[in-house]
Order: C-alpha cells, then sequence, then structure tokens
C-alpha cells in the first residue's frame, strides 16, 4: 500500500514561508561575521558562544549517521523527541479535524502534544500482556486517522510490541506511523530503522535522555524518509539546538563503548532487581521489560508509594494507568540505589 507524504501534508504547513535565518542565508566559509547580530565580544564565560550554533546541526547528523549507518538526510534532531513529536502532529493534523490513534497505556506526551494542537485522541487498549490489539487498531481507524504512535519498548510497561504486529500496521495503515524507540538501546530486538526504505510513512523517534544518560541535553532524533525530514526542517525553530548542546552530544558520543558497558551493567542489575523482588510477599507481579525498568504489581501502590518516598526513594506510581492498576514503575539505578530500595522493601510492614 502506497503512501504519498506530501498528500498527508496540511495545507497551510506546504504554503508557509519558513523564517530564514543569517544562518541559513550564508552557506560557506566565511571568517568575519557580521550578518546575525551577534555580540563578538563573547560573554563572561571562557567558552565561546556568542554564535548562534548550526540551525541543520550537521556534524552532530553527521556522527548519529556513522554510528547508526543512516544517511543524513534521514536524521531530524529535536529539543528531546517531543519536539518531533509536535512537529509532527503540526504538520499532519489538521486542528480540529484530524485524530491519531494511541495504543493505551504508553507514553503520555502523544496526547498531550494532540491536546496542544487541537486533534482527537483514540485510544486502542492493549492486549493484556500489553501487546498490540491490532483488530481493535483497524476498527478505530477513519479517514481523518492521520498518525499511529507505537511505544516499543513501551512506557510504562517495558516491553517491545511483537514486530509482526507492527509489520502488519505498517502495511495496512495510509497515514504516518510514529515507533517510538526511547528505550531501545537496553533491548535485545532490532530497530525498526532498517525499515526505513520499506515504507514512507515510517517515522523512528530515539534519544540521548536514557541510553546515553544526556537527559539534560534534550538531544531527541527522528529517522524517517527525505520528505518527511523535509517538512520537519521546514517548520521548526531555526536554533532549536544550542551550540553547547551540540558540542557535548558530538563529545558523548566519541564513547560508545562505554555505554555498551552501562547498558550490560544496567540489564544485569535489572535480573538481579527482578530476582530480589519476586522474593517480597507483597509483590504480586514483575513484567517483563526489554527496557531500563520495571513495571510491578504489589498490595496497596500508594501505601508503598509514600512509604519509599518518606526515606527519600523515588518510584512512578503508574497504578491509575490503564492496565497497570496496583503498579509502581522502578527504574533501574546503580548498584548502590538498587541495595537502598531493596533493603526498604525488605523491612516494609515488618
Amino acid at each position: 500500500m502506497k503512501v504519498e507524504i506530501n498528500n498527508l501534508v496540511r495545507a497551510n504547513i506546504k504554503q508557509l514561508q519558513p523564517y530564514s535565518s543569517a544562518r541559513h542565508e550564508f552557506k560557506g566559509a566565511g571568517t568575519v561575521f557580521l550578518d546575525a547580530n551577534e555580540n563578538a565580544f563573547g560573554s563572561p564565560l571562557s567558552q565561546n558562544f556568542s554564535r548562534y550554533p548550526d540551525t541543520e546541526q550537521l556534524r552532530l547528523k553527521q556522527k548519529i549517521a556513522s554510528l547508526k549507518n543512516i544517511p543524513v538526510d534521514k536524521i531530524f534532531i529535536g529539543n528531546g523527541s517531543d519536539e518531533a513529536i509536535d512537529l509532527l502532529i503540526r504538520i499532519f493534523c489538521e486542528p480540529g479535524k484530524d485524530n491519531i490513534i494511541l495504543l493505551s497505556p504508553t507514553y503520555g506526551m502523544y496526547e498531550v502534544c494532540a491536546g496542544i494542537n487541537n486533534i482527537d485522541v483514540k485510544k486502542i487498549p492493549l492486549l493484556t500482556d500489553f501487546n498490540i490489539d491490532t483488530k481493535g487498531v483497524l476498527s478505530k481507524i477513519d479517514v481523518n486517522s492521520k498518525m499511529l504512535f507505537i511505544c516499543s519498548p513501551n512506557n510504562p510497561s517495558g516491553n517491545c510490541m511483537r514486530k509482526e504486529d507492527i509489520f502488519y500496521l505498517l502495511k495496512e495503515f495510509r497515514g504516518i506511523v510514529v515507533i517510538d524507540e526511547a528505550y531501545i538501546d537496553y533491548a535485545e530486538k532490532d530497530s525498526f530503522i532498517d525499515l526505513l526504505e520499506s515504507f514512507p510513512n515510517l517515522v523512528v523517534l530515539q534519544t540521548l535522555s536514557k541510553a546515553w544518560g544526556l537527559a539534560g541535553l534534550r538531544i531527541g532524533m527522528a529517522y524517517a524518509s527525505e520528505k518527511i525530514i523535509t517538512w520537519l526542517s521546514k517548520i521548526k525553530f531555526p536554533y532549536n539546538i544550542s551550540l553547547a548542546n551540540q558540542e557535548l552530544a558530538l563529545e558523548a558520543l566519541n564513547y560508545p563503548e562505554i555505554i555498551q558497558d552501562r547498558i550490560r551493567k544496567i540489564n544485569l542489575e535489572k535480573k538481579s532487581m527482578q530476582e530480589s523482588l519476586q522474593q517480597l510477599s507483597f509483590i504480586q507481579l514483575i513484567y517483563p521489560s526489554d527496557a531500563n525498568f520495571l513495571l510491578v504489581k504489589v498490595e496497596e501502590p500508594l501505601k508503598l508509594y509514600q512509604y519509599l518516598s518518606a526515606k527519600g526513594i523515588i518510584v512512578r506510581d503508574r497504578s491509575n494507568q490503564p492496565l497497570c492498576e496496583g503498579c509502581l514503575r522502578i527504574t533501574i539505578g546503580i548498584p548502590e540505589e538498587n541495595n537502598s530500595i531493596l533493603n526498604a522493601l525488605n523491612t516494609y510492614n515488618k
């Protein structure tokens, strides 16, 4: 089923004349820059941040391209994945008319961005094992369903969605399919990046916030066809990634072997945590996880949450989410942090 991307783009976005910054207009190797009204004397900082950053983040994209084995023109870099989510909805969804499809429970920012843009949300409950109800999804799609968001590994459940279910929806859905792979580095599963050539309506989101440990920098990536990347670049703010964040991200990306070692350690800690939690009488169920956290069903989740909070240990209460009744979400920390929560849990109710 062929999907023509430009036919999905909102009419006003097609007509939009993007802001043209000084750095957009000049291409070349200048030495004296007197075009952007910058303060050439600089700031009190020792590093020079007086110049505007590269609007296209070319060096950072080239580094990511080499690590992911993907062309630069299929990469968009945003202020966290959240920027890409918001921009995609603004490009493809007509306010007050169109809708997006969500698989509940899932990451909350999809619905928030839809609400900000006055886009209706259709929520399809996941199955009890947190996999996709593909028939349920197809039954809710209508002519105004423009986007389908699939979080895999899913937040808050932690599981990767079945690949065959995602394939099926990619083939059947005539809108944009967004696969959010924020936690994919922890999973022993393949990314969907390799399928971009096969599915022009596919967008894959990743981030440096999770496995790369750079949550404070807010660097998110969208991988997609050149057409979709062009539209994202057209409507983004011109200087959406600061010079400091670009340089720090570039530095961190020089050490993939360190990140792989830390991923291995986190997954070992996760296995150990799961084994320890299973020994506790008030733990009812620990869901399988491909991410760096565990969704744990407990007796009296609010009471346990408050008990841990009083000891300075903060977890996430997810018990108000569909299919997550009675559940806390516990991130896997360093060994000392994991020991702290286990020690606290071992004294709970004694």
